[in-house]
């Protein structure tokens, strides 16, 4: 069986913004860590704030909350062994 890593990603144009959010998603208590962006988001700073899609509806309210400014876009990635991420937008409505 393949490990296949399934997540989503916040991406930001400024460093500064990933900081910021993913702060807000930890005091929030969601589980968040900072990762390089995907090279099919090839805008931004290099850096996203990647959380567990089961999350997704808690990451924007903290993301409304917040108003970190910057955002390029949340993401659904798809990591599978040997193969190149799959990123697709996460609709937002």
């Amino acid at each position: 069986m393949q490990y296949i890593d399934h997540n989503g990603i916040a991406a930001f144009r400024s460093r500064q913004q990933v900081m910021r959010f993913d702060s807000a998603l930890r005091k929030a208590g969601i589980h968040s860590e900072i990762v390089s962006t995907p090279r099919d988001v090839s805008v931004g700073c290099g850096l996203s704030v990647a959380f567990d899609l089961r999350d997704t509806a808690a990451v924007l309210d903290a993301y409304r909350r917040s108003r970190p400014g910057n955002l390029i876009g949340f993401y659904e990635v798809v990591r599978a062994p040997g193969q190149r991420a799959q990123v697709v937008p996460i609709n937002l409505r």
